[in-house]
């Protein structure tokens, strides 16, 4: 098992796979990486050498911002929209889309489980 950015990365996957596992990283940012740490990006994380993963680790720690450090600051910039009370912050703070997308019909990952509003439903005919 290999450990990179503290982040143990699956051993059986492709590195170049196994690098989108750390947050902050994707695929092409992966692919990226390997090319300039001169590592094959279609060999297994479990044939890799500590030498081959120390230069991963080396181009990772002078050119990227990953998992903790990253997530502080995405953390900090909503925490600064929500204090200046701007647009997108009062959009955070609701739990609601921020980025223009409509909310009378969709939205329902951002807006929770549905909520069934009682007394909607025609009444049956009694008779009098």
């Amino acid at each position: 098992m290999a450990r990179i950015s503290g982040i143990t990365i699956p051993s059986q996957k492709l590195i170049w796979v196994s690098l989108s596992y750390i947050y902050g990283i994707g695929q092409k940012t992966s692919l990226n990486i390997l090319k300039q740490a001169d590592v094959d990006p279609l060999i297994r994380t479990k044939d890799l050498t500590d030498n081959e993963i120390s230069k991963i680790q080396d181009v990772i720690n002078e050119k990227y911002i990953v998992e903790g450090d990253l997530q502080r600051i995405v953390t900090g910039n909503i925490k600064r929209l929500k204090d200046i009370k701007s647009y997108r912050g009062l959009r955070h703070s609701l739990n609601l889309p921020t980025r223009g997308q409509r909310t009378r019909t969709n939205a329902r990952t951002k807006r929770g489980k549905r909520v069934t509003i009682g007394g909607t439903a025609k009444k049956a005919v009694s008779k009098t």
